[in-house]
């Protein structure tokens, strides 16, 4: 008996571990998901390389180069106080990708026990849960997320909550449908037969094997995330100045747009080609999950 379950175990890791394989295969023939990929892990490098790479600190001020259209000591210009735009942007997406991926992640974890739980026991549990992600639910997405974050106030850590929120019905949602699907199978029931705990088999069986449209999903969340978190610093309720948070740039530059109109197409080509790669990444990866689209 023990030489069996070794094996079974033995036999589990290897099927993971060719099927992890078979998925970076698929990913590997999507040329726009690998574009995608490389382009994101480019901006991330960047980013959180910042304090190496960037010509200047953010918040250095130069009165004497204010305004200063792209040259070769700025590249993207200077602001309204002389500050280095590209050294803002590379600054800045260190707050404004780690709000995104921050957020999601909070949301996935909510979301996993929230629909796991639903999922499984069904009945008035199932009910309740949803329920109450109904109420959360009818509001609109960005409305609740500026409410929340006008409740905590502004900052980092409060708005990546009132982001958080804001996603985490959608992915138990995602999760319980799956639950659904899978909680009947055979090698529940054969868990279930052999008296495993409730706890372990929500963990060790219906998560794992539920989560691929979970981690798509998070994969374009973060975009969306990014997105929003842009939008809240745009209207003051996000990270505030003298941070160098996207959507920040953006709402401090938007009275100069005439004027000086690259104080705002640098830091809105920051949020898009973020939000392009992440999406381009997720659809690859979405296709790559599949198992119908093996090749």
């Amino acid at each position: 008996m023990p030489e069996t379950m070794l094996e079974n175990v033995k036999n589990e890791k290897i099927k993971k571990s060719s099927e992890f394989l078979r998925i970076l295969k698929q990913l590997s023939y999507n040329k726009l998901a690998m574009f995608g990929l490389i382009l994101f892990a480019l901006e991330l490098i960047l980013c959180f390389s910042a304090p190496l790479i960037a010509p200047y600190h953010y918040n250095k001020l130069d009165v004497t180069a204010m305004n200063l259209a792209p040259n070769a000591q700025h590249w993207f210009g200077t602001d309204e106080l002389g500050r280095d735009i590209l050294s803002r942007i590379l600054y800045g997406g260190r707050y404004s990708i780690s709000m995104g991926v921050c957020a999601i992640a909070i949301a996935m974890m909510m979301g996993m026990l929230l629909g796991s739980v639903a999922g499984y026991f069904g009945g008035w549990v199932d009910n309740i849960l949803m329920r109450f992600l109904d109420i959360v639910q009818s509001m609109p997405g960005m409305l609740l997320t500026i409410v929340i974050s006008a409740v905590l106030g502004a900052g980092f850590v409060n708005t990546i909550l009132a982001l958080s929120v804001n996603a985490i019905p959608h992915q138990a949602r995602m999760l319980r449908a799956q639950i659904l699907k899978i909680r009947n199978s055979e090698y529940i029931e054969a868990a279930q037969s052999i008296n495993c705990s409730r706890a372990e088999i929500i963990v060790s069986h219906l998560i794992p094997n539920a989560m691929s449209p979970m981690i798509v999903q998070a994969t374009m969340g973060v975009a969306n995330q990014i997105l929003m978190a842009s939008s809240l610093s745009f209207i003051g309720l996000g990270v505030q100045p003298p941070a160098p948070e996207w959507g920040a740039m953006l709402s401090g530059s938007r009275q100069y747009i005439r004027d000086y109109p690259y104080m705002v197409i640098f830091p809105g080509l920051a949020i898009a080609v973020t939000i392009l790669a992440l999406n381009l990444f997720g659809d690859g990866l979405r296709d790559a999950l599949d198992p119908r689209l093996k090749r």
